[in-house]
């Protein structure tokens, strides 16, 4: 009898504790009564039907453009840097050195008077890659103890060869394989399109990480391992220079001069420009160079003229800060930068632009910018308006929750000043002329304070505080930060 009492209070206690588990889905699973509860409070009142009715017709980007916006808008600048040739990066994700090299680029065509100028930036992504592909390997290396689950070794595999970079990789590399123009090197297939190229590295690369660890497992030297590495890298080698060909270690170049100037940008004395022209005669000068003294000679610019300045609202302001894992060249500079307010970050820029010296910078141009339009401002897309809903966060919690990381790197070439402040800035970008105004955006004061993140920028437009900075000793920040 009590065995059968003892049964059914089991009974009784497994169908309460079922019941819980049903009802709580073991305290975080989606029990029936909570899809019901949460079904029965949408509710599709006049508003909710309309929207319904419209974004399962039409695309919602369109619903919720703020023409507000679009209405106030206008293209006028009180202050634009003649620049010329918009460049396009196409599918692949090289926007840093895009914008890199054109901030290189339109200080040296206005000093040689050149009519346009453009350098090879597959030049740069052959070596990009290549150097990539041998700090991947070092990285192999130097953790080939610690565990697969290992934070710094799971990030050295998950991209072993990407497109990315910082301006910190564009320095490195032109001072060490100098540059070459765009006519010495034109584009392929697979630098305008690099995903199938890139994948076909980073399986390479991994493939010979297991064999390097495995290698490392059964004893090998140091010294092995890096015999090994320099045969893995003429298979990289091999799968680069078929994608992209080989880089040129010497090229002769051919270009046009602006009128009265000479390739040193000097006066050339030359008065009969208008004859020349009736007899349909052109000036062409001509160089025999190879890369490094294309850079040292002709581009003649020192890139330790130039500091990174950030608006980073994750760390603490008025210090110096490094990236580990972030350089591309392993002997190379992770990122480093000065951490300052926004409006510093914005008092240099405009100081640079006004002094018609174009800026480099980094931002997250995932929200609120129409590639129709041309346009980057807060609130340009009213989703919240949309679905009843508030997506409203500070920039530092975008950051830290990876949802404001930088994502594509641009250049300031104008802006629109009221008094000493700025209401928007002209920003190059490398898609093409047949996105934004010509190839151009206008990004509004508002979105530039919630969206861009640092700024490239010469130190004589930099305040002595804040190259104060410089003198600290970096504060190292893991691969992981947000900033990178």
């Amino acid at each position: 009898m009590k065995s059968a009492m003892r049964r059914a209070k089991l009974v009784v206690v497994f169908v309460v504790v079922l019941s819980a588990v049903c009802v709580y889905a073991d305290g975080g699973g989606l029990s029936k009564e909570m899809i019901e509860k949460i079904q029965s409070s949408y509710q599709m009142d006049a508003h909710t039907r309309a929207m319904y009715n419209a974004i399962t017709n039409t695309d919602v980007k369109n619903l919720a453009l703020n023409r507000d916006i679009v209405r106030s808008h206008n293209n006028l600048y009180s202050n634009k840097i003649d620049v010329k040739g918009v460049t396009n990066q196409k599918s692949s994700g090289r926007c840093w050195l895009f914008s890199g090299l054109n901030t290189i680029r339109h200080g040296v065509r206005k000093k040689k008077d050149l009519k346009n100028l453009e350098f090879s930036q597959i030049y740069l992504t052959f070596w990009d890659k290549f150097e990539k592909s041998n700090t991947f390997l070092e990285h192999i290396i130097k953790f080939r103890g610690r565990d697969l689950m290992d934070r710094e070794l799971v990030i050295a595999l998950k991209m072993p060869c990407s497109d990315g970079g910082y301006w910190e990789n564009v320095a490195d590399l032109v001072n060490k394989y100098g540059l070459v123009p765009k006519d010495a090197y034109p584009e392929t297939n697979s630098s305008n399109s690099t995903r199938s190229m890139n994948g076909i590295l980073a399986q390479l690369l991994r493939a010979d990480a297991v064999k390097l660890r495995k290698m490392n497992s059964q004893g090998a030297s140091l010294r092995q391992l890096r015999e090994e590495k320099k045969k893995i890298l003429g298979d990289v080698y091999r799968v680069l220079a078929m994608n992209l060909g080989e880089p040129p270690s010497e090229f002769v170049w051919r270009y046009e001069p602006g009128k009265g100037k000479d390739a040193n940008g000097d006066d050339d004395g030359d008065d009969d420009d208008d004859k020349k022209a009736k007899n349909n005669k052109q000036d062409i000068e001509e160089l025999a160079m190879t890369p490094q003294r294309f850079f040292q000679k002709f581009v003649d610019v020192d890139t330790d003229d130039w500091v990174n300045v950030f608006n980073d609202t994750t760390h603490e302001y008025a210090k110096r800060y490094t990236i580990a894992m972030s350089r591309n060249i392993w002997e190379g500079h992770d990122i480093n930068y000065v951490n300052v307010d926004i409006d510093t970050l914005k008092k240099v820029a405009i100081k640079s632009i006004v002094d018609d010296t174009p800026v480099m910078f980094a931002c997250n141009v995932s929200v609120d910018q129409s590639g129709e339009l041309g346009i980057m401002a807060a609130g340009l897309y009213d989703y919240d308006s949309i679905y009843g809903i508030d997506m409203g966060m500070s920039k530092s919690e975008r950051a830290l929750y990876r949802n404001g990381t930088r994502n594509h790197g641009m250049v300031l070439v104008g802006v629109d000043l009221d008094g000493d402040k700025a209401v928007k800035w002209r920003v190059e970008n490398s898609w093409g002329t047949e996105k934004g105004k010509g190839g151009y955006w206008a990004m509004y004061d508002d979105w530039f304070d919630l969206h861009v993140y640092n700024v490239i920028v010469r130190k004589e437009y930099v305040p002595k505080k804040v190259l104060e900075i410089l003198k600290q000793k970096p504060i190292a920040l893991p691969a992981w930060d947000p900033m990178l």
